[in-house]
């Protein structure tokens, strides 16, 4: 019974074993094409099973998939691998499938004015290190940013130049100094922008950067700084022969907000007596106005009506229209004569002419 106990063991060991061989070796009738970089395995076999499987087929790809996704870490598992932080790590290969990207590809971002004017001259950037050596520290910092070498915030005694003010703060001087640098940057960056976009900054005094300014604009600039005070430059000095500027409005007149009851006990009144009346308040010299200008707009309306018509009379070639040359049976213009002066149509009807005998028009003497 023991002999026979220890055989059993040793097949059940032996049958365990071949289900685990099994269960990591799959044969496949054609290779899967493997692309570990992006962990991808393609299986070009024919899907035969899954046609004959019937209500099972929900089964048969899962056993697929496993045994794809099988093949895939056996791949893995052949890599070259390396420990890091005790823990076994494989390096993947660079890899060869193009996939699809999500988003479009993004366009190339627009030059600046300066890495145009480099480009135009041949000016190439020269490549700077991080770190170099502070002499006050004696280490090793960052050029730029952070704990950076030569750090000028850090001193707490700034030595006063010769030509400036002994009472002028210098350490304020630097605080506004460096915020007029950042500003500038900001400027000149939203202008980078603008110049990509194709968009034009606006500006308030109509001056441009260039330092090419026309009469115009220096004029617009020079009105829009003497209109920037309190009293809308109403008290600014004027040339000898400037003319008053054009559409510089009026200042808003404010009623004070205490101390003359009476003018807003006044101003109530008068705005309940309004609000109480039944008889609406009516301007009647603006409705004369009104009137006498909607009377002369008619007028010209008839009038521009009766030239129209009169043109289009006037304009049509027939036997009785006026032209110059030709018999004066048809209505031509001659000087001197019996007829002087002729309109169309037959003269001895309604016709005038000067000067002469006609039996229908009118004679001077």
């Amino acid at each position: 019974m023991e002999g026979q106990s220890v055989e059993e063991l040793l097949a059940k060991a032996e049958r365990d074993e071949a289900e685990k061989l099994q269960r990591i070796t799959v044969q496949k009738e054609l290779e899967l094409e493997f692309d570990l970089g992006n962990l991808l395995a393609s299986d070009r076999n024919p899907p035969t099973g899954l046609r004959l499987a019937g209500p099972t087929q929900e089964a048969e790809l899962r056993a697929l998939a496993r045994d794809n996704t099988q093949l895939l870490i056996n791949q893995l598992w052949q890599l070259p691998t390396e420990r890091v932080e005790e823990a076994l790590v494989a390096r993947l290969p660079e890899p060869s499938t193009r996939l699809p990207r999500e988003k479009p590809v993004p366009r190339p971002r627009p030059l600046t004015r300066w890495q145009q004017f480099a480009r135009l001259k041949g000016i190439r950037p020269k490549k700077k290190t991080n770190l170099v050596w502070d002499e006050v520290s004696g280490q090793w910092r960052r050029r730029w940013g952070y704990q950076r070498a030569r750090d000028d915030t850090k001193e707490w005694l700034i030595e006063v130049p010769g030509n400036a003010d002994p009472m002028e703060d210098q350490f304020a001087k630097r605080i506004q100094a460096k915020k007029e640098r950042v500003a500038k940057n900001e400027l000149n960056r939203l202008r980078n922008l603008a110049r990509a976009h194709k968009m034009q900054l606006p500006s308030a005094a109509g001056m441009h950067p260039t330092g090419h300014q026309s009469k115009e604009e220096l004029g617009r600039a020079m009105q829009v700084a003497k209109v920037s005070t309190a009293s809308v430059g109403r008290f600014q000095e004027r040339l000898p022969k400037e003319k008053a500027p054009r559409g510089s409005g009026k200042k808003r007149k404010f009623q004070p907000l205490f101390g003359d009851f009476a003018a807003e006990r006044k101003s109530q009144l008068e705005m309940l007596r309004v609000m109480n009346s039944k008889k609406p308040q009516m301007d009647i010299t603006r409705a004369t106005n009104k009137q006498m200008r909607e009377e002369d707009q008619e007028e010209a309306a008839k009038r521009r009506k009766m030239s129209q018509k009169g043109k289009r009379k006037g304009g049509r070639q027939g036997p009785g229209s006026k032209r110059k040359g030709g018999t004066p049976s048809q209505g031509g213009k001659r000087k001197g004569g019996l007829g002087g002066k002729m309109n169309s149509g037959p003269p001895g009807l309604s016709g005038k002419r000067k000067g002469g005998q006609h039996q229908g028009g009118k004679r001077r003497r």
